[in-house]
């Protein structure tokens, strides 16, 4: 088949541009490199099967027929989104709506990356895909949260209106190799400053959770859920629920860091509990997570000893999370 990936230059997108490739498609990968970044698609410069468009998908664009459609585009980092704030509004939106018209041209089956954001900070635990969630629409995290929240009302208008076979997953907290090591993110931040010999830093006490999904799951989950019939959001994460302080000390373990804790204060809206309820991808696509933790923190490791830099943002002052990658 012939696919399209936005977002490909980013981590979770290059991620899918690999296994798709690998499964023997044809792959066009679309980014603008507004907070991608071309190192995850350098090993991809010889493979005939590839394709890359450097291209703005809240510009319209037509990469000719196509078989599958896979919306990966925005900044998902809350350094990113910090510091795009419009521009990650404008792609959940503007963006959205061009790459849905692709699919509706084309007939092609569509996918749509959401997120665990959409649940906010959360009242129900773990999070089912019927909740509707906590959100702050003019908070610090909004310019994300009500993307997310919005595309999904798009996606499924297309659905209803314009009969365009998609689907919507919501990714929780995913980490792996290609993380930018700056982004602000629980694992990111963590392994940086454990390889680094500094301080890890601990926002509020630390007793707030995450689940941790690592990415060739999270891939899978993605693919089987493309491959199904279902339409309505499906959780893809780790439903394993470690506090931030737990993650810590995870990291110090396994790194054999002799780094210390900080604490300082919990950013505005960071949610106190994050753990999806996966009953719906255990019964529809048969799927479930299989790395835990301490393997996927190993796997993950090379990746900041070797590759990953510290990368600057045009915009916005840096400010560190406990949030997710998408």
């Amino acid at each position: 088949m012939r696919a399209v990936v936005t977002g490909s230059a980013g981590f979770l997108g290059s991620h899918m541009v690999d296994a798709l490739l690998g499964d023997g498609h044809h792959v066009i990968g679309v980014d603008n490199l507004l907070t991608g970044n071309p190192r995850n698609m350098a090993h991809l410069s010889n493979e005939p099967r590839f394709q890359f468009l450097n291209q703005d998908i809240t510009s319209p664009f037509d990469p000719g027929q196509v078989d599958l459609v896979f919306n990966m585009a925005s900044p998902a980092s809350p350094v990113d989104y910090a510091a795009y704030g419009i521009e990650t509004l404008m792609v959940g939106s503007i963006g959205v709506r061009n790459v849905l018209d692709i699919a509706k041209k084309y007939s092609a089956r569509f996918l749509h990356c959401s997120t665990s954001e959409c649940y906010g900070d959360p009242l129900e635990h773990p999070q089912s895909e019927t909740y509707w969630g906590n959100v702050n629409p003019i908070g610090p995290r909004s310019v994300y949260d009500e993307s997310k929240r919005f595309a999904e009302a798009l996606v499924m208008a297309y659905y209803r209106y314009e009969r365009v076979d998609t689907r919507l997953v919501r990714i929780f907290n995913t980490y792996g190799p290609r993380l930018q090591a700056s982004d602000g993110r629980v694992i990111s931040n963590f392994l940086r400053q454990a390889l680094d010999g500094v301080d890890l830093t601990i926002y509020g006490d630390g007793s707030q959770t995450r689940s941790f999904c690592y990415v060739s799951d999270q891939i899978d989950g993605q693919l089987r859920l493309m491959q199904s019939d279902e339409y309505t959001p499906v959780n893809i994460g780790n439903p394993e629920e470690f506090t931030i302080l737990e993650c810590a000390e995870a990291v110090l373990a396994i790194t054999g860091s002799k780094s210390k804790l900080v604490f300082k204060p919990l950013p505005e809206d960071d949610p106190k509990q994050r753990c999806p309820d996966i009953s719906k991808a255990r019964t529809l696509l048969g799927w479930e997570p299989k790395t835990p933790l301490s393997e996927g923190l190993r796997l993950t490791i090379p990746w900041f000893k070797e590759v990953a830099e510290p990368q600057p943002h045009a915009k916005g002052r840096s400010k560190d999370d406990s949030e997710e990658a998408a």
